[in-house]
């Protein structure tokens, strides 16, 4: 029955960070909205969740398109109710010099990082301000305070991001509505990611990450966390 449960609506949701996300939250009786672009991806995540107990609704969207944003919010408003949680975990990662990269691969990186929180945003914020709060939280990146040299199609997103957190905690924080900006400065321990380095550095554990962000959603509103960095120990910084 729509409204019966908190829901949390995780947009970027797929295998690491997204899944543990999911899980982490699931764990404590959210209903989960997932939103990704390919229905494999979500059907995978689906699975070991609904096996653990908890309420799924996965939606494929683009999170770049206005249009499919809000199909994907209508369904889950209508299939759940209003998401009292949103994160938004969708990136673009590309990777070149600013001569190699084509102006439709930098304009996707950017509506993906930056645009399609905004996008979301807009479609979870009329029923928090009208249930008295919630919570929105935005993966970022070491890019999303450095623009290293051939990764300017990742770090304006990911800068962008950041001030739309930035803006949105200043104006909806004293209506109860808690805007955090997650800094993962690292690489994030997936089998995806060990493969592609073929080395033994130390990376964040995306059940680490999940649960900081549990805590950050449980955080008392007189101290509240906006912007906060993870790393690990190995890393350099």
């Amino acid at each position: 029955m729509p409204g019966a449960k908190k829901i949390a609506a995780i947009v970027g949701a797929g295998p690491g960070l997204g899944a543990a996300l999911a899980g982490r939250f699931g764990r404590e009786g959210f209903a989960l909205a997932l939103i990704a672009r390919s229905t494999d991806t979500l059907a995978r995540l689906e699975e070991p969740l609904e096996r653990s107990g908890a309420t799924v609704l996965s939606v494929a969207a683009d999170a770049s398109q206005p249009k499919s944003v809000q199909n994907a919010f209508e369904q889950i408003h209508e299939g759940l109710g209003p998401p009292s949680v949103l994160i938004y975990n969708a990136g673009a990662y590309q990777v070149g010099g600013v001569l190699e990269l084509t102006a439709d691969r930098f304009e996707q990186a950017w509506k993906v990082s930056c645009f399609g929180a905004f996008l979301a945003v807009q479609q979870v914020l009329p029923a928090m301000l009208e249930a008295g709060g919630g919570t929105i939280l935005f993966t970022g990146a070491t890019a999303s305070l450095r623009g290293s040299a051939r990764f300017a199609g990742l770090a304006v997103g990911k800068f962008g991001l950041r001030a739309l957190a930035q803006s949105l905690a200043r104006e909806f924080a004293p209506r109860q509505i808690h805007v955090a900006h997650i800094v993962i400065d690292g690489g994030i321990d997936t089998p995806q990611a060990r493969e592609r380095a073929q080395n033994d550095a130390q990376r964040l554990a995306p059940e680490a990450i999940a649960e900081v962000y549990w805590q950050l959603h449980t955080q008392p509103s007189s101290a509240w966390t906006h912007e906060l960095d993870l790393r690990p120990a190995s890393e350099k910084f």
